[in-house]
């Protein structure tokens, strides 16, 4: 259809607008390449502009052929107007050797003038234009209709011009709504039915409330990755492993390109204290660096431990491996009241490298998302 209509429309739109098209495409992915150093983007764009100084190159010589006529133009000319004077020459020579072979007559008794030679007709002036009645017309594409051309190459240009300005400036003038330059938002799952341990626990909060409080515009920041935007944001209302359904445990997820952030809410009736207990008592303090602290007036401890990780490889006939332990994530556990009287919140942060922030990243995160938790829980 493009080619088409490029081969209907006249040259002084047709060149113009490949020139808008070359030059704009051209510099708009030579900058993207140079941006992110493609290689091939960069050839891309270096043939965009060749092909674009090519119809310059075309452009530039028909405005010269039609600013200078060629030669043969001339030689045209003045071949029209030799021709007649040859012509009109002609005329005079065959009536004078017609004369001077006439038979002498015997004198006349009375002497009768001989006719006088009539001179050939003089060639009518050439009109105001310059060209003479016998000569060519002008064509249609002669010099007098140069305004059109330059009017189609004019009109064509703004044209095109305001529509490659339209296409560049457009995503920086309208609001984006391209979802990769956006944080990730969460789901709203405000009508999903919650499991019966939710109802048995005093003002629990749920995983929207979760992920709305943790997803904050400077928890990139807080981690120490300023730059990163959240690919992924999730909240879910489940509960306790282990514990039949009856323990309430919301938690909510947020994924960088560096760190991954889970923030939960156990309702069980372990203190801290107690928790820090078990580990003295399997010896797994110093394995699992145990260091107790307080954040925001509430007891609170942190612990390290790894991830699992499980393989799935739908190519074979055992499309799932074993599962393997995956990289060391660190838990900062908050108590969720003031006396411990029992349940905590985590918040556990981990990356595919292994790398982990410090703790006091943790502590920032725990001082600036714990507060709004708080209160929508109550407590």
């Amino acid at each position: 259809m493009l080619g088409l209509l490029l081969r209907v429309l006249p040259f002084w739109v047709r060149e113009p607008l490949l020139i808008v098209i070359g030059s704009v495409f051209g510099l708009r992915i030579m900058y993207l390449a140079v941006r992110d150093t493609d290689r091939v983007a960069a050839a891309i764009g270096a043939a965009f502009l060749v092909f674009t100084a090519i119809r310059v190159h075309t452009v530039v010589r028909a405005l010269r052929a039609r600013r200078k006529p060629g030669p043969d133009s001339a030689a045209a000319a003045d071949g029209t107007v030799t021709g007649a004077a040859a012509q009109a020459q002609v005329q005079v020579l065959a009536q004078a050797p017609a004369q001077a072979q006439a038979p002498v007559a015997a004198p006349a008794p009375a002497a009768t003038p001989a006719p006088a030679l009539t001179p050939a007709p003089a060639p009518a002036p050439a009109p105001a234009g310059g060209h003479t009645g016998t000569g060519p017309r002008p064509g249609p594409g002669g010099p007098e209709k140069d305004h059109n051309a330059w009017g189609q190459a004019v009109a064509a240009l703004a044209v095109f011009g305001a529509l490659a300005a339209a296409v560049w400036l457009g995503p920086r003038v309208m609001p984006s709504t391209d979802n990769t330059t956006q944080p990730a938002s969460c789901s709203d799952s405000e009508h999903e039915k919650l499991p019966k341990a939710y109802e048995k626990t005093p003002r629990p909060v749920t995983g929207d409330d979760l992920c709305e409080a943790l997803n904050r515009p400077d928890l990139a920041r807080l981690l120490g990755t300023p730059g990163e935007i959240a690919d992924t944001a999730s909240g879910s209302n489940g509960t306790a492993a282990l514990t039949d359904g009856k323990v309430a445990e919301p938690e909510a997820e947020i994924t960088f390109d560096t760190y991954t952030v889970n923030l939960s809410a156990t309702y069980n009736h372990l203190s801290t204290a107690q928790y820090v207990r078990l580990f003295d008592i399997a010896g797994d303090r110093v394995e699992k660096d145990v260091k107790t602290l307080e954040v925001l007036g509430r007891p609170a401890f942190f612990s390290s431990d790894h991830t699992m990780r499980i393989e799935i490889d739908f190519s074979k006939e055992h499309n799932s491996g074993p599962v393997q332990q995956g990289p060391l994530a660190r838990t900062l556990s908050v108590a969720l009241d003031r006396k411990d009287r029992g349940g905590y919140y985590d918040i556990t942060v981990w990356s595919k490298s292994g790398a982990l922030p410090n703790d006091g990243a943790l502590v920032d995160i725990a001082e600036k998302v714990l507060p709004t938790v708080l209160e929508r829980s109550g407590h």
